[in-house]
């Protein structure tokens, strides 16, 4: 039960009886109200299928039906750490919604490897048609259908999260997810893979070669690239990060 079959640091390992053991633990937050802020949030279901949840942040509202534009934002962690209701991306969400008066939600999708690649993505992009099912004012979240602006959508995230914002995107576009209006994408310091096949990836993705030639780590090869919703583009790297050349 101790002899260990995969090992990936700083990430997780993997022990011959299938029981996976991270090095990393990310405490959780509860959802509420923010005293410094004023930013509400609460917990909702994406998926009673699948468990998968999100949490929504709201700013103060100053007047009934006032409308504000949607950030939907997916966190980072290698596609195996991490999660919405960890205290880093709430504090985060919770600043951003406060300083830039816009409406988040957050979706909490399943990790690798005890969920394999690309359930993260199904999972994502779940939580964006499950946002579009707001756009006629009827949807299942009365936050979403009283105050979020369905034609000014922006996509999110950061390392894994940033990955998974792009292919949403792309998705978007081509399958013409016309119910909501993905004005732009903020990306910061993407994964999008290393110039060698990329093991961690191949073990998390078992239908992946790690390599160029998938377009989730590669968009260039990626036919529905032209097709990417949104208008406008941020891409955010730092100097010396091992991601930087990739992501510009």
């Amino acid at each position: 039960e101790s002899e260990i079959a995969h090992d990936f640091p700083p990430y997780f390992k993997v022990y011959k009886d299938g029981r996976v053991e991270r090095y990393r633990a990310f405490p959780c937050v509860d959802a509420g109200l923010d005293p410094t802020t004023g930013v509400q949030s609460k917990d909702v279901m994406i998926s009673p299928e699948t468990g998968v949840k999100a949490r929504i942040f709201l700013p103060k509202i100053n007047s009934p039906g006032q409308k504000l534009p949607l950030l939907v934002n997916y966190h980072g962690g290698a596609f195996c750490l991490g999660s919405a209701f960890g205290v880093m991306f709430n504090n985060f969400l919770t600043s951003l919604v406060s300083q830039a008066n816009i409406i988040a939600i957050s979706v909490d999708y399943r990790l690798a490897p005890e969920h394999p690649l690309p359930i993260a993505y199904d999972d994502s992009w779940a939580g964006l048609q499950w946002v579009a099912a707001h756009s006629n004012g009827l949807g299942p979240e009365p936050w979403l259908n009283e105050h979020a602006d369905l034609g000014r959508v922006f996509l999110a995230g950061e390392s894994a999260g940033a990955n998974i914002a792009h292919y949403l995107a792309v998705q978007a576009g081509a399958t013409k997810l016309a119910s909501i209006k993905i004005d732009g994408l903020l990306i910061v310091h993407p994964f999008f893979g290393v110039k060698e096949p990329h093991e961690l990836y191949k073990y998390m993705c078992p239908g992946s070669s790690g390599s160029d030639d998938d377009p989730k780590l590669n968009p260039a090869v990626d036919p529905n690239l032209k097709n990417m919703a949104g208008d406008r583009v941020l891409v955010c790297v730092a100097e010396k990060d091992g991601l930087r050349n990739r992501g510009v």
